[in-house]
């Protein structure tokens, strides 16, 4: 588990930004916390999957696909302000996520 400082904030919005823009190939300056990941940019789910991995690598995380799954179910994450809430979790939480 890591603190969720203001710099660990800022990192994990500018990374999640900066990817949904590249691989979904539209202006960064289109997106905002409430866009529709699937409905607005056409992304998918795999994408998640992708960013965990950077951020497990670089938060040094040890966190179960199966808790993060957990969790979605009873909080669905479709927007991109979404993700970042997620995302901050899981890097405060780890595991313990499945239990929120």
């Amino acid at each position: 588990m890591a603190e969720v400082t203001n710099q660990v904030k800022k990192e994990v919005v500018e990374t999640i930004y900066n990817f949904f823009a590249e691989e979904c190939e539209v202006p960064r300056s289109t997106l905002n916390e409430n866009t529709n990941i699937m409905e607005d940019i056409e992304g998918d789910s795999l994408m998640f999957m992708e960013l965990l991995e950077i951020f497990k690598k670089k938060y040094q995380l040890n966190i179960d696909i199966k808790s993060i799954g957990k969790y979605v179910l009873r909080h669905p994450t479709d927007t991109i302000g979404k993700v970042i809430d997620l995302t901050l979790l899981i890097i405060e939480k780890e595991n313990k996520i499945a239990e929120m």
